[in-house]
């Protein structure tokens, strides 16, 4: 199992890389296929919303087929193939295809852990592993940032696909090989979706799960890169190095709060008190956005640290849900947590050509201010929520 879980790790350093690396590839893609970031904020939507609709076979797959299958054979089909599309993609749809196909890939393979540490470890150990694994895996926003971009000038971004897709091969073969299923609890196993979404306790929780990833999602995932370059005319490595520097911020956010709820005694705070800060940090983004390229990246890992408290959201869901449908439950907040990624990359996209032919600063203020909104409504009905403690 120690072999299956770094396995699973490894897959999600995986799809931590692709929710990301279109960041770096904006100016490659335009110069080789003519695709825009408007375009590719669709594809990286798509890639998001691909993800979410799968949780839900997903947390049916975890709870009656076991993690084992149901992670490795996604991985190996939707990430192995997508990737190797998008390595041989000539127009738009073939983009669009590939991130779907890539989304499915990897829909399965961070809760498959978390299924597995819930079902296998003691309750209050959840949200320090679930940050472990999480943290680990955004490695592969380290390599989606300055080592893709690197790759992309040095053996190019198709060579670079190539490599990937093989990568999603192994992983997901050897994750087949390896991963041993935790035993089913005993007892009444009845149960479906409905019955969580029956629950109270998680309505005022659903708000923020849905724009909680949102900001990095939709700030590291893409708009970094034009941002970047369109307000302050950084270049491809520039803009390599201040991915990186968002990535690590999130690594070593995701890592901070990962013992906070034991330290402190509570999940709810714990989770409220981050985001409040990753909102100030998008107000003063959009007070300062062209003042200074430094300054402004100094801000994007800041949203990188503080926004990085999902493990803890989940953490917190989890202790209302029942042992026979934890599969269902921690697939349902991760399906309102990257669905909510890919529905407000479409409105960023849109934002982006609504506020385009402007200041060139004007269409990354409008984002800004769009992610601050759903992020404090979020918060509004997240302040009311029930907390848990183990």
């Amino acid at each position: 199992m120690q072999i299956g879980l770094i396995l699973l790790a490894l897959a999600y350093v995986l799809s931590q890389f692709f929710r990301a690396f279109l960041a770096v590839l904006t100016v490659p893609l335009e110069t080789d296929l003519g695709i825009t970031p408007d375009v590719l904020a669709t594809a990286s939507g798509l890639w998001f919303l691909s993800f979410a609709a799968l949780q839900i076979p997903v947390g049916w797959g975890l709870d009656t087929l076991g993690p084992r299958r149901t992670s490795g054979w996604l991985l190996l089909i939707g990430g192995g193939g997508g990737a190797a599309l998008f390595a041989l993609a000539q127009s738009v749809m073939q983009i669009h295809i590939a991130m779907i196909l890539i989304g499915i890939g990897c829909a399965p393979v961070l809760m498959a852990s978390f299924y597995i540490f819930a079902r296998t470890f003691p309750p209050a150990r959840f949200a320090t592993l679930a940050a472990l694994m999480i943290g680990v895996g955004t490695l592969g926003n380290l390599m989606s940032s300055y080592p893709m971009a690197f790759a992309a000038q040095t053996i190019g971004w198709r060579a670079a696909l190539w490599l990937l897709a093989v990568g999603c091969v192994v992983v997901a073969l050897g994750i087949l090989a390896t991963v041993r299923d935790p035993a089913k609890p005993e007892g009444d196993a009845h149960g479906s979706l409905l019955d969580l979404l029956r629950m109270p306790v998680l309505w005022l929780m659903l708000p923020l799960a849905v724009v909680n990833y949102a900001p990095i999602g939709a700030l590291r995932g893409l708009w970094i890169g034009p941002y970047l370059s369109d307000v302050f005319a950084l270049n491809v490595s520039q803009i390599g190095v201040a991915t990186l520097v968002m990535s690590v911020a999130m690594i070593l956010g995701t890592l901070a709060y990962g013992p906070l709820d034991r330290i402190l005694g509570t999940r709810k705070w714990v989770v409220f008190g981050g985001n409040f800060a990753a909102f100030i940090l998008l107000v003063l983004l959009v007070m300062f956005s062209n003042a200074n390229a430094w300054l402004a990246i100094a801000l994007l890992a800041g949203v990188g640290f503080f926004g990085s408290s999902f493990p803890v959201i989940i953490a917190h869901a989890r202790g209302f849900f029942p042992e026979h449908l934890m599969g269902r439950g921690v697939t349902l907040m991760n399906l309102f947590g990257i669905g909510g990624v890919g529905l407000m990359q479409f409105g960023t996209g849109r934002i982006h050509s609504a506020w385009s032919g402007q200041a060139p600063d004007a269409p990354y203020v409008a984002i800004f201010v769009f992610l601050a909104v759903s992020l404090a409504v979020g918060l509004l009905f997240y302040a009311r929520s029930r907390d848990t403690r183990d």
